[in-house]
């Protein structure tokens, strides 16, 4: 097998793939073989049939067989040989049968070369989480208003009550700690957000469009198939799905090129990601834990 391997660019690599005639022959061999034992041909017991009975009946059929078996073998066996790390499955094209050779071409995407250092100690600000008096007056005016709706609510022990709680107070003491939640959670996104700014500013990588590619289908096609559901008419779909492309490109791209940030930080680090576990939330946990905090 003779390939010829590429560079299109920093992650696209084209492969050229020949393979020879003794190869090629010994794969029909095979596939003559098990085709004989389940071929029916009129006078001959099954297994019984002579090859070139069968190469006259079948010939087209077994060599569709050993394209499928030869294709794929080759692929796997040249990115192992060339030490490609592809990154999704390839395009496989111009697949040729002549003189007993068999040619295609493969195009795919590996793995990008990833360069960040400096990924630990990263300096974050925590904002506080305390709940203010005004804070908590504010939410209930909002829970006044929507109690009131046309006429004026007093806020008290008989408001609390209603809501099923023994008297203000403890309205407000839960008030507080539900605040405190909220603000915990955004808080927290917060940091991982800040975390995520600075591994962008720090890395150099070059992204691969398929997974791009691949990530935005996904998505545009999982709020297409929402809409759908809302009964939004089949003619408006298609300018909605153009939208949506255009408006989440720059996104998914953000998201890809973090992606691949953290796995080459989990690589380094050797964090090991567990099944059901979320390789970005905890390569993301480990390096708050590595930051410098204020």
């Amino acid at each position: 097998m003779q390939v010829e391997v590429k560079k299109v660019d920093a992650v696209r690599r084209e492969l050229k793939f020949e393979i020879s005639k003794e190869r090629v022959k010994e794969t029909f061999d095979e596939v003559y073989k098990d085709l004989g034992k389940v071929a029916k041909i009129k006078g001959y017991r099954p297994g019984k049939a002579p090859r070139h009975v069968l190469e006259a009946q079948h010939g087209k059929t077994a060599q569709d067989e050993v394209v499928k078996k030869i294709v794929p073998q080759a692929y796997q066996e040249a990115i192992s040989n060339e030490k490609l790390e592809p990154i999704d499955m390839p395009d496989i094209a111009d697949v040729n049968f002549q003189d007993g050779i068999i040619t295609f071409r493969a195009m795919l995407d590996i793995k990008p070369e990833i360069k960040i250092k400096d990924y630990k100690g990263i300096k974050v600000k925590r904002k506080s989480s305390e709940v203010t008096d005004d804070e908590i007056e504010k939410t209930l005016d909002y829970f006044k208003q929507g109690q009131g709706k046309d006429k004026e609510v007093e806020v008290n022990d008989a408001f609390a009550h209603g809501l099923g709680y023994p008297n203000l107070e403890e309205f407000k003491k839960s008030l507080s700690r539900q605040l405190e939640l909220d603000k915990d959670r955004q808080n927290r996104f917060d940091l991982e957000n800040q975390i995520v700014e600075e591994l962008i500013k720090k890395a150099k990588l070059t992204i691969p469009q398929s997974m791009v590619k691949k990530q935005l289908e996904h998505r545009v096609k999982t709020e297409i198939d929402r809409m759908k559901s809302q009964g939004i008419p089949e003619e408006d779909l298609q300018k909605k799905e153009t939208e949506l492309i255009k408006n989440m490109q720059d996104t998914v791209e953000k998201d890809v090129k973090v992606y691949l940030i953290l796995d080459k930080i989990a690589g380094e680090e050797k964090i090991e990601v567990k099944e059901g576990e979320n390789l970005p939330a905890k390569v993301i946990e480990y390096l708050l834990k590595e930051a410098v905090w204020s």
